[in-house]
């Protein structure tokens, strides 16, 4: 697992700075160069692998429903399986359903990840002070994926990647580069389609498509 030099920094962070009865959630299957990297703000501890109980793919949105509808409306997953998601009880979503989730978006040459790996014990907005923690780590992240495209979800996500204040209104299928050890990769700011950004879904679909469409070929 390509990040995996990684993960100690990550979980000293989280005992350092967030409660620690909780996981740091820094990684999601085994990727090389995929095709998009998504990056979400951070995880709380309704993701089941937060628990220190859980000893198996500590990766983003476990046991959690509504982002799954967002890739089943990027054709990531299909009908019969976005409603497994949606249907199963928490008890029965075990360490193999799980790997199951994630060998469909790693089949797809997709890779999942959050700016900051600090776990909460709830939903509260983060302060920019919190992802810049971050924000060293997360280039070497990119830097040892190598995605052909990153996409920010949120105005706060994407702004403290590209180091200015952005309207993702600004940004609608428009990219800007960061540059990481003489490496250039693109970045893409998307409205945040989850919880009570639903609405949003649309547009951000919208928006990845066209990405996929035009930066994948």
């Amino acid at each position: 697992m390509q990040i995996k030099p990684l993960i100690k920094k990550f979980e000293e962070l989280q005992k350092k700075f967030w409660d620690k009865n909780l996981d740091a959630i820094c990684w999601a299957w085994k990727i090389n160069n995929p095709d998009i990297c998504f990056v979400f703000m951070n995880p709380t501890w309704k993701n089941i692998a937060s628990d220190k109980n859980w000893e198996w793919l500590k990766a983003p949105w476990l046991w959690t429903k509504n982002i799954w509808k967002m890739f089943f409306n990027l054709w990531v997953l299909d009908e019969k399986f976005y409603l497994e998601i949606k249907n199963k009880k928490n008890s029965d979503r075990g360490y193999d359903f799980s790997e199951k989730i994630y060998k469909k978006i790693s089949d797809k040459n997709f890779y999942i990840t959050n700016l900051s790996k600090a776990t909460q014990i709830d939903a509260r907005p983060l302060p920019n002070s919190v992802f810049k923690n971050y924000l060293e780590l997360f280039f070497e992240e990119i830097k040892i994926l190598k995605p052909k495209v990153i996409i920010t979800f949120w105005w706060q996500v994407s702004s403290i990647v590209l180091w200015k204040n952005i309207k993702i209104w600004d940004y609608r299928k428009k990219f800007e580069e960061i540059e990481i050890d003489d490496e250039k990769f693109k970045v893409f700011p998307v409205f945040y389609p989850v919880w009570q950004w639903m609405r949003n879904m649309w547009i951000a679909k919208e928006d990845i498509d066209f990405i996929m469409s035009d930066n994948l070929k």
